[in-house]
């Protein structure tokens, strides 16, 4: 399975996640009146590396492994953005992610353009020896680029504070010096920062609670579905709970769960923990996992797939608000559906912000060799994700137009702003 699905439009182009963004920058980029300089500028990333490097395997063999790094946009700081360990990781998709990571950077208002990269390969197929060795040899490739000063990569799919802290040792020993601000999300011990595991879910929350308060409505008792229950769902999950939301329905790779009366949520994280979801009372079972989708529901979380709510089922949602925990769960056509629905969509560069938010207080954490409480982490974030929700409405009123286009117009405006600064155009 692709990461990034191709997106069939109704008038029966194919578009690749390259030309979404692509298509988003010129939206927003029009409504806002940019010159024709600064749109061409952002379309394409301004430096993208391709590297291969050989590992030897526990076996004795050698295999040669590919991998890509791309650097979007650095006219306001650094660029910032995951690596991911994929079978599937591809040169456009690389490219389109390190580009939708400016526009998320910009829209909480962090001092980085985006980055991105990959390694392709299936983590499954080898040992924990095996992933290291990957890891090291992939930051051999790329140390010229990255730094503190220059690029701070992150964990992503398939890739996890463990080999943030092998990149970390290996970027070090090149360098001569310790360095744990060239990469964010490492473990607590060399220089990770409290509350980032958790910072993309709780940044979804903070924005969902916002919402909520803007369409005057209260969360005790607010009804809620969440595709995808892995770290960003499941957590989402507790923490909606928490706040009285009653979470009625939950769905991974193996199946859905739909209870209108609420579903005991301790209870499927235990069996999310020890065998499968699927060994809840069957009566709640959803016979196809996608009708999740199209539930009546408060508030719907998309945080698993891409491209999961498309033009074929975008009139079938019911929830009045979106809150996109995933990267890129709305295809454009869907949106433009939506929107003409009056559904809230907390767009993607929005809601799951949180992330690369306390990435950033990481990474100036490093710089400063002084770090915080979880609760001062917590607040930090609230404050930004509280202010961006605000900004992205207000811009939304103004130009009257949906949460994902004024996002875009925010950061673009940035971004822009910067370029012009500096004299690129």
């Amino acid at each position: 399975m692709a990461i990034f699905q191709e997106v069939q439009q109704s008038a029966g182009e194919v578009l690749n996640p390259y030309e979404i963004v692509q298509t988003q920058i010129e939206t927003a980029a029009s409504l806002l009146g940019l010159e024709r300089g600064v749109v061409e500028i952002l379309k394409k990333p301004k430096r993208v590396l391709y590297v291969s490097f050989p590992v030897k395997l526990d076996d004795g063999s050698i295999r040669v492994f590919e991998g890509f790094r791309s650097q979007h946009n650095d006219a306001i700081g650094p660029t910032k953005g995951g690596i991911r360990f994929h079978p599937d990781v591809t040169l456009d998709e690389v490219k389109a992610l390190s580009m939708w990571m400016t526009f998320k950077c910009g829209v909480v208002s962090l001092p980085y353009g985006g980055g991105k990269g990959g390694v392709i390969c299936d983590p499954h197929e080898f040992s924990k020896a095996e992933i290291e060795r990957i890891s090291r040899g992939f930051m051999e490739a790329i140390a010229d680029i990255v730094g503190p000063e220059k690029d701070i990569p992150a964990p992503d799919v398939y890739t996890n504070p463990q080999i943030m802290g092998w990149m970390m040792d290996t970027y070090s020993r090149i360098k001569g010096s310790y360095s744990p601000g060239v990469i964010t999300g490492k473990p607590l011990i060399i220089g990770g920062s409290k509350g980032r595991s958790e910072a993309t879910a709780r940044g979804c929350v903070y924005t969902i609670e916002e919402a909520m308060k803007d369409m005057g409505k209260s969360l005790q008792g607010a009804t809620v579905a969440i595709q995808g229950f892995g770290n960003a769902g499941r957590i989402a999950a507790d923490l909606l709970s928490g706040l009285g939301c009653k979470i009625v329905a939950v769905s991974d790779s193996k199946g859905a769960l739909y209870d209108p009366a609420g579903l005991d949520l301790a209870q499927v994280e235990k069996l999310k923990d020890s065998s499968t979801i699927l060994d809840y009372d069957a009566r709640f079972h959803l016979q196809q996992p996608e009708e999740l989708l199209e539930l009546d529901v408060d508030i719907l979380v998309p945080a698993a797939l891409e491209n999961v709510i498309t033009l074929k089922n975008a009139h079938k949602v019911k929830a009045r608000i979106i809150a996109e925990a995933a990267n890129g769960p709305t295809t454009p056509e869907a949106d433009k559906v939506l929107h003409q629905n009056g559904v809230l969509v907390i767009p993607d560069i929005l809601a799951n912000a949180g992330g690369v938010t306390v990435s950033y207080f990481e990474w100036v954490q490093n710089l400063m060799n002084y770090y915080w409480s979880e609760a001062e982490v917590n607040q930090k974030l609230r404050d930004v994700m509280t202010q961006s929700y605000w900004a992205v409405r207000s811009i939304a009123q103004e130009y009257k137009t949906d949460f994902r286009t004024a996002a875009y117009m925010i950061s673009l405006k940035r971004i822009a702003e910067a370029m012009r600064a500096r004299g690129w155009v």
